[in-house]
């Protein structure tokens, strides 16, 4: 009896909202999804509509103030960082696309997810690869540690997949123009859930599709002129049109038919080494580009996000084995100017055109008498002085060219590639970066520009429409490309909300933790985050 009261006595003395630990079960299934272009904004503007997955994660660890914490806020930089722990100066993936003017073949630019040293390998034409990544992913170290472990990424963009997937992938399947495919040697064996949805997709194009409003939509259908072009209400997509797919909430649903085919197919979670599995919903970014972020068009496919979301949860629940999710984004978005305007946003403008690297390098070419291009770039970011100038003129051109820059009323600031190289690491908290500390975490110095250009808040770097291109787009250092949510889940978690700001290269240490994975110290820019208060710390201490 005495016994008895004792052990009710220790239950009592525990901390209010506490209960006795559960014995810890390691993930089997490490799940990172990410929503492209999902901004914290467009999280908390939709939040209360949410009824299915994006409900169920938000019940989860919430960090609605997550950053990519780069300046250079683009699709592939943003992945880069969500399941290596590090900011894009590490990773090495600056942009989606750069200048190498070593190059022997006659485009010297660049994608991110590609392999030059292949022959007839170009910008427009190039084979999907991990080459550029610089550093190893959650898979990557997980198989370092345990060859069983099986590494799957799907997405709808090749750059997603990879950037997530790293570089041991087992399975990788994106979206390559009329269906999804992998990597040349990766995959021997085509999956049964790859060749159904591919077939799936064929029979579907045939017809037009008319996509249904939701009833919570409506209030947002109101068509709005930028150029030639009407946004604000649903479009329906054209029998055969393969690039409206890309806008349309089928994109993101085919990814969600995939990926849960390969949880089931592949048995994933059921191996006796911990599984990864990424998936990247890219649908949401050729939404905000080709009709902006606060029109009908975004409402239906967040929502549509939402029950995708939901889908694969279920999925996940119904194979038995202990997973837990994560869920972020690689950057945000802000609207198209035309409605900002309408909105209050004075300054929300396009950009001047006389901004492109081409049009400033004419300048240039005539002052200096030099022969064009001398710069190689576009509107921002990273901009550079072409090896044709020569070395004795050199200094000179690119004082010019910053002097130029820095007087044009679009532009925030200018930074030299020598000033990044010597700018020290930041030691404020990422919502407390300069400009200097953002462009930092974005620039190396084998790959960056010689000059990186910040647009002012609002500029969008698209100074015309055409009939059937983007309207609206991100890349920026400001805050709207900047934040995204982070959401924690797996079974059984009590949730919590934490306002504070944390960032995306978090992820990693904080899903390495769940499966005791030790990451070395000095590896990573990211920190190991407490995320069940039911559960003793999980993270290693800090020295």
């Amino acid at each position: 009896m005495k016994r008895k009261w004792f052990l009710l006595g220790a239950l009592l003395a525990l901390p209010l909202g506490r209960g006795l630990a559960t014995e810890v079960v390691n993930p089997r299934l490490l799940v990172a999804i990410a929503v492209d272009q999902f901004s914290a904004d467009l999280y908390a503007e939709y939040r209360p509509l949410y009824t299915a997955g994006l409900k169920r994660m938000s019940s989860g660890v919430v960090f609605p103030s997550g950053y990519q914490s780069h300046a250079a806020t683009e699709t592939c930089p943003g992945h880069s960082t969500i399941l290596t722990g590090s900011h894009p100066a590490r990773t090495g993936i600056i942009a989606n696309e750069w200048f190498d003017q070593s190059l022997t073949r006659d485009d010297k630019q660049l994608y991110c997810s590609e392999d030059p040293t292949l022959p007839g390998s170009s910008l427009a034409h190039y084979t999907p690869s991990v080459r550029f990544l610089k550093v190893p992913t959650l898979g990557d170290r997980l198989k370092q540690v345990d060859p069983r472990t099986r590494v799957v990424s799907v997405a709808g963009k090749d750059r997603a997949a990879l950037m997530m997937g790293g570089h041991h992938i087992d399975q990788a399947w994106f979206f390559s123009g009329k269906g999804f495919s992998t990597l040349p040697g990766v995959t021997s064996e085509v999956p049964h859930a790859v060749e159904e949805l591919n077939a799936k997709l064929t029979a579907a194009m045939r017809d037009a599709y008319t996509p249904e409003l939701p009833e919570a939509c409506r209030s947002r259908s109101a068509p709005i002129s930028a150029g030639p072009r009407t946004v604000g209400t649903l479009p329906i997509r054209a029998a055969g049109d393969w690039k409206g797919l890309r806008a349309s909430v089928e994109f993101d649903r085919a990814t969600t038919d995939l990926a849960i085919g390969l949880i089931r197919e592949l048995q994933l979670g059921r191996n006796e080494a911990t599984d990864v599995l990424s998936i990247g919903l890219s649908g949401t970014d050729p939404t905000g580009h080709a009709f902006g972020t606060e029109g009908a068009e975004m409402c239906a496919q967040i929502l549509s996000v939402d029950q995708n979301v939901g889908r694969i949860l279920t999925a996940l629940d119904q194979t038995g084995v202990p997973y837990a999710v994560v869920l972020t984004a690689d950057h945000g978005g802000h609207d198209l100017p035309e409605r900002n305007r309408q909105r209050g946003f004075e300054d929300a403008v396009r950009v001047d055109p006389m901004l492109s690297a081409s049009a400033i390098g004419k300048r240039l070419a005539k002052r200096f008498h030099l022969r064009e291009p001398v710069l190689l770039g576009g509107f921002f970011g990273d901009v550079y002085l072409s090896t044709a100038v020569p070395k004795a003129r050199r200094a000179a051109v690119l004082k010019a060219a910053r002097q130029v820059y820095r007087s044009h009323p679009q532009v925030a600031a200018v930074f030299t590639a020598q000033e990044l190289s010597h700018h020290p690491a930041p030691t404020v908290p990422v919502d407390e970066w300069t400009l200097a500390d953002r462009f930092k975490a974005s620039f190396d110095p084998s790959r960056s520009g010689d000059l990186l250009i910040a647009l002012k808040p609002h500029v969008t770097p698209i100074p015309e429409v055409a009939g059937s291109g983007s309207v609206a787009t991100h890349g920026s250092a400001w805050n709207y490309d900047r934040r995204v949510p982070m959401l924690f889940y797996r079974p059984g978690l009590r949730g919590f909300e934490q306002p504070l700001a944390v960032e995306t290269v978090d992820i990693l240490p904080t899903l390495a933790a769940l499966v005791n994975l030790r990451i070395p110290a000095g590896e990573i820019d990211g920190r190991c985050l407490e995320i069940d208060p039911d559960q003793a710390p999980r993270c290693p201490k800090r020295p």
